[in-house]
This record gives structure tokens, C-alpha cells and sequence, in this order.
């Protein structure tokens, strides 16, 4: 039996990666990234996430980021799904919607189309939302050092938000939304839970 694909979603500080750490342990799952999960992935992040890179166009990161995409899920995701190991990967295709289609403005659908493209239609089979709010993305945000996307203004921001709640009530199915407020703690027995649930996993 393949593996199941889980991708957690959210805008920046959300605790997004904390949980992917947290939830691949529960489930011996493969831990992963967009963009960077692999080599040729690594150095397009680089490039997207150096902050001394103010002058890249919105289509260029589109583009670049549907590249390392389409690189991550031929070289990594789908193969270890086929293998039948589970892969919990902090962002996906979603990510692009949001940020290079809300976010920079560019038109979503031809985003999704694209992305469909870069993935082979290979979407997660479930998305993991962490819902915070603005104040709660700036007080984390000033703890650590910034990259490129982190240093975005609050217009940005608040357009990306809207985005994933967006996303998510168009396919709710295929999502799962939770509030990101609670303590560490509460929240990775929160996930795990519905996860299981919705996925059907032991």
C-alpha cells in the first residue's frame, strides 16, 4: 500500500515546522520541505529566500518555485509513497496559491494550473492548516533572523492569510484547519488526532 502525502500549511512563524517534526515521528514518516527537500531544490531556495534578492520578479519566484516542486516530488515524495512510507513535507503546491497568488497578486488559477503541471497532479491527500493571525506571525517573527518572505509587510501578510482560508474552504475535504494559539504541547495531540482520523491511519 503507498504512503500517505501530508502537507502543512501556513503563513510564516506559524509553527509549521515544529509539527511536521512532531507528526513524521508519530507516523515513522519522511520529513521534507518546499521549497529545498532536495539538492537542486536547495539552491533555488537559496535564491528565493536571500533577502538581497528585492528585484525578483513575481513570475521568476512562481516559476523557480514550480521548478523545485516538480524536482521534489519526482526525486522524493513520489517515490517514497510508492515505497509505501508515509511523507510529511512543510509546504506544497499550496504555498504558491497563497503567497505568489494572493500574496504578489498573480492569477491563481493559472498558478494551480502550472503547479498541477510541476506535480504531475500529485496534490497532498491532506493539508494540515495552522491557523495564526497577524499579530501572532509579527511576535514570533521578531525571535529569530528573517529571510526574504519573512521581511514582507503586513499588507502581504494579511493577503496570504486570507488566501489559505481561501484554499481551504474550497477543498475542505482535503484540508484540516487548526488553531495555532494553543501551547505545543496540546496542539501536536490536536493534530494527530485528526489526522489519524481523516486519514484513517492506525
Amino acid at each position: 500500500m503507498s504512503g500517505r502525502y501530508i502537507a502543512f500549511e501556513g503563513v510564516e512563524g506559524c509553527g509549521k515546522s515544529t509539527h511536521v517534526k512532531r507528526l513524521a515521528a508519530h507516523l515513522d514518516a519522511l520529513v521534507t520541505r518546499e521549497p529545498g527537500g532536495t539538492a537542486i531544490g536547495s539552491v533555488l531556495r537559496g535564491i528565493m529566500a536571500d533577502p538581497a534578492n528585492t528585484h525578483l520578479d513575481a513570475r521568476s519566484e512562481a516559476l523557480l518555485m514550480a521548478a523545485d516542486r516538480a524536482q521534489h516530488l519526482r526525486e522524493l515524495v513520489v517515490p517514497t509513497l510508492n515505497a509505501g512510507r508515509h511523507v510529511i513535507s512543510d509546504r506544497s503546491a499550496y504555498s504558491s496559491l497563497a503567497y505568489q497568488g494572493y500574496g504578489r497578486g498573480l492569477d491563481v488559477d493559472l498558478l494551480r494550473r502550472f503547479n498541477d503541471f510541476a506535480v504531475d497532479s500529485r496534490w497532498p491527500d491532506l493539508v494540515v492548516y495552522i491557523k495564526v493571525d497577524l499579530a501572532a506571525v509579527r511576535k514570533r517573527l521578531l525571535k529569530r533572523d528573517t529571510d526574504r518572505f519573512e521581511r514582507e509587510n503586513d499588507d502581504f501578510f494579511t493577503r496570504v492569510i486570507h488566501g489559505f482560508d481561501e484554499l481551504a474552504k474550497r477543498e475542505p475535504e482535503r484540508w484540516l484547519v487548526v488553531d495555532g494559539t494553543p501551547p505545543k504541547d496540546e496542539l501536536e495531540l490536536t493534530i494527530r488526532a485528526e489526522v489519524t482520523r481523516r486519514l484513517g491511519l492506525a
